[in-house]
């Protein structure tokens, strides 16, 4: 093996786990279903970017088969909606056999905040409703099917809801990234500031119920 051989051994080797591109460079197809299952099935998962994913995979799928890093879009989006779908089910069956005592022993703020704001869109929309708008909360998306199975969320309505929500959240996201990248020449020389648009954006819906959450806070104070 020469030297630039084993170089581009070791670059492909420093897997960064929060970034997009580095997990698709690195895994491709099957890393789609691995993260996701991760993301959405495994606590410790939250720290995964589900979105960024997603839309990246989409945008890499619509340039030409001879680019590198080409993946093919009827594979990404069937192991989108595996991991996905396996991921969520699986968090709620851990969550009824082992949930309460897990949550009770983590001293991981994020995924204690991620529990309460669970909790209370569980309680605000119902449960199938919250099924499936906390896909599209980075951190929910991880803590709510595991507190779903905590809470004893009937397994049907958790089932219909999250295959429901987690096709609507892959396909969509990854059809979106195939459209741009297919309207858009050369899309790939902006893939960064889009990626991070899609973070910031993804951030949002968290950021508004954080405000709500301290004006009910400071609302039930004043009483």
């Amino acid at each position: 093996m020469t030297l630039a051989h084993q170089a581009a051994s070791q670059v492909h080797l420093a897997v960064n786990l929060l970034d997009a591109q580095s997990l698709l460079a690195s895994f491709g197809t099957l890393g789609i279903a691995v993260v996701l299952f991760a993301e959405t099935g495994l606590l410790i998962g939250f720290f995964l970017p589900g979105d960024s994913l997603l839309f990246t995979a989409g945008l890499l799928c619509a340039g030409s088969a001879t680019q590198p890093g080409h993946l093919s879009l009827p594979w990404v989006l069937v192991a989108a909606a595996a991991g996905a779908l396996a991921g969520a089910q699986t968090g709620y069956l851990l969550g009824r056999k082992a949930g309460p005592a897990f949550l009770a022993s983590t001293k991981s703020r994020k995924i204690k905040e991620g529990a309460d704001r669970a909790g209370d869109i569980l309680h605000r929309y119902g449960h199938g409703k919250a099924i499936v708008l906390a896909r599209f909360l980075p951190i929910v998306r991880t803590v709510l099917n595991p507190l779903a199975g905590i809470l004893a969320v009937p397994a049907r309505t958790f089932a219909l809801s999250q295959i429901l929500g987690g096709l609507v959240w892959t396909v969509g996201l990854v059809l979106a990234g195939y459209g741009l990248g297919a309207s858009v020449p050369d899309v790939d020389r902006y893939l960064l500031p889009i990626i991070a648009v899609i973070v910031v954006v993804s951030l949002v819906p968290i950021g508004l119920e954080l405000i709500r959450s301290r004006q009910a806070r400071q609302t039930g104070d004043s009483a």
